[in-house]
């Protein structure tokens, strides 16, 4: 069960990487990716909670990968729940949103799930906060910007869930 919670983290690490290729169609990227990414994750829990706590290779193996499909694995959920916010539409609003006035967020997003999953698997929750008051502190002059508080709050907290619960499924074959 070790080994299939390490291949399902892989496939949650390498599957956005996979279908958004230049030449894939653009729904795989939009919609697949999502989903391959939560079902690959809902596998390495599912194998995580069935398995003893590991050690040497395989802890290695668990740590690396679970920073990795923390970091990569978010990106393709953050733009799904940008897709669907922009399906609903606002109270009193018949326009729709365009892409976002927040710049750099790809990267951002990259690196602040990639410090919240170091923060989690090191056992230092309080990173977490950390990692939270730099970024709303990087980006408080842009909030007053039209949908970019709603960007700001979407994509940070897709992020950060999304890191807790691969670090989550982590910790469980660690435990």
């Amino acid at each position: 069960m070790t080994t299939l919670a390490l291949i399902a983290l892989g496939v949650a690490a390498v599957a956005p990487l996979a279908l958004a290729a230049p030449r894939s169609p653009r729904w795989m990227s939009q919609w697949a990716a999502p989903i391959v990414v939560a079902l690959a994750l809902a596998v390495a829990a599912l194998a995580a909670s069935a398995t003893t706590p590991v050690t040497g290779f395989a802890l290695a193996a668990t740590l690396v990968l679970c920073v990795a499909a923390a970091t990569t694995g978010g990106a393709p959920l953050v733009l799904a729940a940008f897709r669907i916010a922009r399906r609903q539409p606002d109270a009193g609003s018949d326009q729709r949103p365009d892409a976002g006035p927040l710049r750099g967020g790809r990267i951002i997003g990259l690196l602040e799930r990639a410090a919240v999953a170091a923060s989690i698997l090191a056992g230092w929750p309080e990173g977490i906060a950390v990692v939270l008051a730099v970024k709303g502190l990087a980006r408080y002059p842009e909030l007053r910007e039209p949908h970019a508080s709603e960007q700001f709050i979407i994509g940070t907290f897709t992020s950060v869930l999304w890191a807790i619960a691969v670090c989550g499924t982590g910790r469980a074959l660690i435990t």
